[in-house]
């Protein structure tokens, strides 16, 4: 009888790159697309060790690359476990953010830092199409979801506006919805422009972060149906408990 010789049982080809970076983009895959949910319990680390056959410091750097990037939180004696996701934005649609939040059963809150009416830098008036020095409405606000403040925005509009938007609750309320349904006015388009900046001290404070924390900022002029502009803002954004999503097709 003649055996058969089977080829050596030789293990996969590794995927090219790091071995950390293949369990770290595996475990990231695992954690969006639902095999592991919110608060469950991670594989220990003799077991990611067993599956991929690798040693306890790349598994812990693959690990502390997710916790570093809050998909996952440590519990000191139990292990890793999968963090609840974070509350977000699509960019791809012009929306409020008490609008986009509130339909995702988040608590909203607005707390007005202040209305006031001021002559429009040259930065402010050529967004808004005015002349400089130009009397505009500008209003701060710190955004707080879940009772935590995620933005502090400063918004730039005209008087017209801003002496309505004074007689309105804006605790609770978003100003696109306000102009829209209340003041009639259809919204169009918005030009986005995002960058990140060093969060000063009145930052800093504002959003309960520590001074040179890394905030997002986004520059956002919208547009109504007409497409003459509407207002212009600055948004500056904490990354570590909200973000933004966008969606690019080819």
């Amino acid at each position: 009888m003649t055996i058969p010789i089977m080829p050596p049982n030789n293990p996969a080809p590794q995927a090219p790159g790091p071995l950390y970076a293949r369990i770290r983009d595996e475990l990231r895959a695992d954690i969006v697309d639902g095999t592991y949910q919110p608060h469950q319990r991670l594989p220990s680390e003799s077991d990611l060790i067993g599956r991929y056959g690798v040693s306890r410091i790349t598994v812990r750097q693959a690990l502390g690359e997710l916790e570093k990037e809050g998909l996952l939180f440590k519990v000191v004696g139990k292990g890793m476990f999968v963090s609840k996701p974070k509350p977000f934005q699509s960019l791809a649609r012009l929306q409020g953010f008490a609008e986009a939040m509130s339909q995702q059963g988040h608590e909203i809150y607005n707390r007005l830092i202040s209305l006031k009416f001021l002559p429009a830098s040259a930065k402010v008036a050529q967004q808004l199409g005015l002349e400089e020095g130009s009397l505009v409405t500008e209003l701060r606000r710190v955004r707080h979801l879940n009772r935590e403040p995620v933005s502090f925005d400063i918004t730039y509009l005209s008087v017209s506006i801003g002496e309505r938007l004074a007689k309105e609750d804006l605790t609770t309320r978003d100003l696109f919805l306000i102009q829209e349904n209340d003041y009639g006015i259809p919204l169009g388009y918005a030009d986005l422009t995002i960058d990140a900046v060093l969060a000063d001290a009145e930052l800093a404070g504002l959003l309960q972060v520590a001074e040179d924390s890394p905030i997002l900022r986004i520059e956002r002029l919208t547009h109504n149906s007409d497409g003459i502009p509407l207002d212009f803002e600055y948004l500056y954004c904490r990354a570590d408990n909200f973000q933004f999503r966008l969606r690019v097709a080819r």
